[in-house]
């Protein structure tokens, strides 16, 4: 890296990876509801911004030119765009990790001294921003965290990614369950006109079952969450004084003194609702944010499967036999891989690993029911 050729690219690379966290933080600023994480994520961008200026900087003094943002095209990725913002941001927090191991192995590496030492003072910086976003998603941690969540109910600490991950999970189980009925009538039939009408059977059944299943599981989950709520209601309106003792002692248990509990729980107290709910959470484990509504939930989850399950009988439509068969199992493990890959809006691993894991998963489960289909034709024909 001593070469000034290397030495230039590299400081660029610094510069671009500086630049893209600075214009991904303030994207989420801007997806942000509330003020205070909006806040945060301000200054990490400012920071950011800080660190690609004496990146640029140091370029100016090798001689190189000086980058230009609009030329090098800095934008949030279309991960950032689309995932939820803690997924989001628990990649940005690798993300720092990563500039924390690459600024090491530069002031290591770097035969230029001012580079090496710019390096050196930028770690701590990006060090401090992992852990500021590890406290952004991760669960409360401090006193005033802790106050943020009962008071403002912030809703960022319910994990998953909503209606994205019901819909990825709606079209994985239809394109699973009707790609495994397609095959195992295929194997049993020969690829006839049955595969559809077994399939469209499979696609309506898979889809009802699934919406039908969805809208009770959360109704059911509502009105356990309503039935405690209004429990907790009666023993506080009859025992006020001893409700208020459990809010403090829950607050002791993290990390309050006896004063700052006895203090919270007397503010919480005066808003009856949030008092309430406050009981609730931290009794219960109850949120009412965890619970999205019934009917959204069971169209989504109709809608979702109906799409999966639709994939793999499309080739059906327009003719039979072997061709269908073989375009079939082709669109079905491309869909396979799509819908893996899509999983990367709401987890944090490869956008490759997940979408081959599911075209592993639905090979495997097309060689398994069309060789019982293959077995057991015979004997039903």
């Amino acid at each position: 890296m001593a070469d000034q050729t290397t030495l230039v690219a590299a400081l660029r690379r610094n510069w671009q990876d500086e630049m893209t966290s600075a214009v991904t933080y303030r994207h989420l600023a801007e997806r942000e509801p509330d003020e205070r994480r909006r806040g945060i994520l301000l200054k990490l961008a400012e920071t950011e911004e800080e660190h690609a200026a004496r990146w640029a900087e140091r370029l100016r003094a090798l001689g190189a030119p000086e980058p230009d943002p609009a030329a090098a095209q800095i934008r949030p990725s279309w991960l950032a765009r689309l995932s939820d913002i803690n997924v989001t941001l628990q990649r940005m927090e690798d993300e720092e990790d990563r500039h924390v191991q690459e600024y090491g192995r530069m002031a290591a590496a770097l035969g230029d001294p001012a580079s090496r030492k710019l390096a050196e003072e930028l770690i701590q910086d990006e060090k401090e921003h992992a852990q500021v976003l590890n406290l952004m998603t991760g669960p409360p941690a401090t006193p005033r965290n802790v106050l943020d969540v009962i008071l403002r109910r912030e809703r960022w600490h319910v994990r998953g990614a909503g209606w994205i991950g019901d819909a990825i999970y709606g079209v994985n189980d239809g394109l699973g369950a009707v790609f495994g009925v397609v095959t195992g009538v295929s194997g049993a039939t020969g690829g006839s006109h049955v595969v559809l009408i077994s399939g469209l059977a499979a696609m309506f059944a898979s889809a009802l079952s699934m919406g039908s299943g969805a809208y009770l599981a959360t109704k059911s989950e509502r009105e356990v969450y309503e039935a405690e709520l209004e429990r907790e209601r009666r023993e506080i309106e009859q025992s006020p004084d001893e409700e208020r003792m459990e809010v403090e002692l829950f607050y002791q248990l993290k990390g309050f003194s006896a004063e700052e509990a006895a203090l919270l729980a007397k503010r919480l107290q005066q808003v009856p609702d949030q008092f309430l709910k406050t009981l609730a959470h931290e009794e219960l484990g109850l949120a009412e944010s965890t619970f999205p509504n019934p009917v959204r939930s069971a169209i989504s989850a109709t809608l979702s499967t109906a799409l999966g399950a639709f994939i793999p009988i499309i080739p059906f439509f327009f003719t039979t036999g072997t061709p269908a068969i073989i375009a079939s199992a082709i669109i079905s493990l491309v869909a396979h891989f799509a819908v893996g890959a899509a999983k990367v809006l709401v987890t944090t691993r490869p956008w490759w690993a997940t979408g081959l894991e599911m075209t592993i998963v639905g090979t495997i489960e097309a060689a398994i029911t069309y060789g019982l289909g293959l077995l057991f034709g015979p004997v039903l024909q």
